[in-house]
C-alpha cells in the first residue's frame, strides 16, 4: 500500500468523509528540507460531517490526529 492509499484508509476510517481527494505534490517540493528527509507533501480536500462546527485549525487537528502514525 502506498502513502496516498494509507492516508485515504486512515482518514476514511476515522472521519467517514463524504468526499476525499488526496494529491501527492511531493515533486513540486523537491529540494525543500522536508523532501530531503523523505517526507512528502500532500494536498487533501475533504468533506466530512465531523468538521461541522469546527474552524480551520480544528479541522486540521482532526486530520493530523488521524495521520499521526505517518507524520515525522
Amino acid at each position: 500500500m502506498n502513502r496516498v492509499e494509507r492516508m485515504h484508509q486512515l482518514l476514511t476510517l476515522e472521519l467517514s468523509p463524504v468526499s476525499l481527494n488526496i494529491d501527492d505534490e511531493s515533486a513540486l517540493h523537491a529540494g525543500h528540507a522536508g523532501a530531503a528527509s523523505g517526507g512528502g507533501h500532500y494536498r487533501i480536500r475533504m468533506i466530512s460531517e465531523r468538521f461541522d462546527g469546527l474552524g480551520k485549525l480544528g479541522r486540521h487537528r482532526l486530520v493530523y490526529d488521524c495521520l499521526r502514525e505517518m507524520m515525522q
